[in-house]
């Protein structure tokens, strides 16, 4: 067996960095080449990927070929269409001060980059922000998540065989893996994942001092308003949080806020909806992942155990660990100091808080003292939506939907606070793995003696104008006037 450790993490950066240094992965054309490799490898593979991530997580096809398979597509074609674009430099303004001058703004490769995966969305969010980093002309190195086997082993071999491997390498494993590549010094690391290891990354990263990108997750709550369609709007807080990965994805609703008035409502309509969509034994539904393995498992069945909590399950509730299986569930009323309350859930938990008035809500979510990946609001009601952006800090919010935004390439996608920094999607993928080189060009004309020494008072006010951008007080300096 072939050890990987840091003189072979060493190996790769140094390779990876002479092909860069060498202009390889700077023109245009190798970058629309391998784009365009990377949606070949989509389209000629689709089945194999479906088989992996049901082998990973058994994931139902539709949530494979969409929400992973049609999203990374999507992404690849964006960039082939605006990347040229993209590249062209930005013309900036100038001012008095360097006149004449004319300026611009380079997007630059940053260089070679360190892309760490997550394990619950293991090909999008594997390859996702590769689109990016491909598309601003950087060499790379993926470490997919050791916890999706089928599709870390998948991705190792089809990127070796559709990308430049002089350019582009993954690289598998676990903690000693990517402990050796952390080591090394990058140009930029994009990690998706949790807090606890973040913190990781961004110390390895420190000592080299390499921005990174966090994408992490947190408590992301939904508030439900009265005097709403609620069969839609619970067809749809399903759909964000059962129907992604069930409960497995960062931006799925974490818990609910709802007024006391209103709670039962809500809860029978979760009960139609819920037997609608996964039948009356949801454990036996190919429409609902596995949770990934034992260890959530336990974690999961631990939140619900608890005894302040296990008296609070008001639908669901059965699990099956030989199959890794647990059914949609919903809490009502869970104390705020339960375990399921204070970290993120990450599966198909849902606790419904009860508040006297809606516009409470948004208390509840400051309280916490955290700032989500995503909010959600769903309302008719103007002032409160107005409320709901002005109040609540999170990565992205939505009114009337979930999670949805996540497919919208003209929004960023990316955590604030301990959600995480930075973000990506779209252009702003390319933005995320660019330098912004500023661009002064000048001529010899006009050489402004004003500048040099020796400096008077006269010298002083001119300049003191320049930069302030009056032509009256430049006026005022030249003519020898002071101010009146």
């Amino acid at each position: 067996m072939v050890v990987f450790d840091t003189e072979s993490a060493e190996e790769v950066v140094k390779e990876l960095r002479a092909s860069f240094i060498a202009g390889k992965t700077k023109s245009y054309e190798w970058r629309r080449t391998q784009l365009k490799a990377m949606l070949k490898m989509m389209e000629e593979n689709e089945p194999q990927i479906v088989v992996a991530l049901h082998c990973d997580l058994s994931k139902p096809e539709l949530e494979s070929s969409i929400y992973e398979i049609a999203m990374l597509k999507n992404s690849c074609r964006l960039a082939l269409k605006e990347m040229k674009h993209w590249m062209m430099p930005v013309k900036a303004k100038t001012s008095l001060t360097t006149f004449p001058s004319s300026a611009k703004i380079v997007s630059e490769p940053l260089g070679v980059v360190l892309v760490i995966s997550a394990w619950n969305f293991p090909l999008l969010l594997s390859l996702d922000p590769v689109v990016g980093a491909i598309a601003a002309g950087n060499a790379l190195v993926l470490k997919p998540s050791e916890i999706a086997p089928a599709t870390s082993s998948l991705l190792a071999k089809l990127v070796a065989n559709y990308l430049d491997s002089s350019c582009i390498k993954v690289v598998e494993g676990a903690v000693p893996e990517t402990s050796a590549l952390l080591e090394q010094k990058w140009d930029k690391i994009l990690y998706t994942g949790n807090g606890r290891v973040a913190r990781i990354v961004m110390a390895a990263a420190a000592k080299h001092l390499t921005p990174v990108v966090l994408e992490l997750g947190g408590k992301s709550p939904v508030i439900v308003d009265s005097g709403i369609n609620l069969q839609v709007a619970t067809r749809r807080i399903i759909a964000g949080k059962w129907g992604c990965n069930n409960g497995q994805a960062c931006i799925s609703p974490d818990y609910i806020i709802t007024t006391k008035d209103y709670a039962l409502k809500l809860i029978d309509s979760f009960k139609c909806e819920l037997e609608r969509f996964y039948g009356k034994n949801p454990l036996e539904s190919k429409d609902l992942s596995r949770i990934v393995n034992s260890n959530h498992f336990v974690r999961l069945s631990k939140l619900l155990d608890e005894d302040k909590v296990s008296s609070k399950i008001v639908h669901g509730g059965e699990r099956d660990r030989s199959k890794l299986k647990i059914a949609p569930t919903i809490l009502l009323d869970v104390p705020q100091d339960s375990l399921i309350m204070n970290e993120e859930i990450f599966g198909p938990l849902l606790p419904i808080i009860l508040v006297d008035k809606v516009e409470d809500s948004f208390d509840v979510i400051n309280s916490s003292g955290t700032k989500p990946l995503a909010a959600y609001l769903f309302t008719n009601n103007k002032k409160l939506k107005v409320k709901f952006v002005a109040t609540v800090s999170a990565g992205g919010l939505v009114v009337n939907d979930t999670t949805v935004q996540v497919a919208e390439h003209t929004l960023p996608f990316g955590g604030v606070g301990e959600s995480g920094m930075g973000a990506y999607h779209g252009k702003f993928s390319f933005d995320t793995f660019s330098h912004k080189k500023a661009v002064l060009y000048r001529g010899f004309a006009c050489d402004a003696l004003v500048r040099y020494p020796p400096y008077t008072r006269g010298k002083l006010r001119l300049l003191q104008a320049l930069l302030g951008g009056s032509i009256l007080g430049i006026i005022r300096a030249l003519l020898g006037w002071s101010k009146a």
